[in-house]
């Protein structure tokens, strides 16, 4: 694993002055309203946020190596294991039936292993992610191959036509359950 210097978020100083010269404006404000006693809750929950802040900022690096966006492994709906059999009855009749049904719950469970295991993304490094998932298996779990529509199935000339080998599903769960 190579080891990359996160990107820190930068504070720039005018931002700051700017949100200070906010939290006096409102706490002036409240003081002129509400009196004294306002003024001070204002003061808390100015203090709050400013600590939430910058725990926030300092803490980024730690919690998601400072992108900003929601990673969603998992989806809110799991399947259930008669789902999963029908997947796998799909797979083992047609490739068009591992494209559509098997393949993204795999990728799935891979995407969840790689990241809590490995610390590496399916989808934003895909080449590490072949190389601990390995040449063989790699094609059938590549998140960049576009998929099969229901529409227009058409078969990947990289994979086998006709149905999923047993072979290569047991592979593809044993490599799993080895990550």
């Amino acid at each position: 694993m190579s080891s990359r210097p996160a990107p820190r978020i930068a504070v720039l100083p005018e931002a700051l002055a700017v949100l200070g010269i906010a939290a006096v404006g409102c706490e002036t404000a409240l003081a002129l309203v509400g009196g004294l006693a306002v003024a001070g809750v204002g003061a808390a929950v100015l203090v709050a946020a400013a600590l939430l802040a910058a725990r926030y900022v300092h803490g980024a690096e730690a919690m998601d190596s400072d992108y900003r966006r929601k990673v969603r492994l998992v989806s809110s709906r799991e399947p259930t294991l008669r789902y999963w059999d029908a997947a796998i009855d799909d797979a083992r009749e047609s490739l068009a039936g591992y494209e559509l049904h098997l393949r993204p719950l795999l990728q799935r469970l891979y995407a969840v292993r790689l990241a809590e295991r490995h610390g590496v993304s399916l989808y934003t490094e895909p080449g590490r992610a072949a190389a601990l998932l390995g040449p063989e298996l790699w094609p059938w779990i590549d998140p960049a191959k576009p998929r099969l529509s229901k529409d227009a199935p058409k078969v990947d000339p990289r994979l086998a036509p006709g149905p999923i080998p047993d072979r290569t599903l047991a592979a593809l769960v044993e490599r799993l359950e080895t990550l």
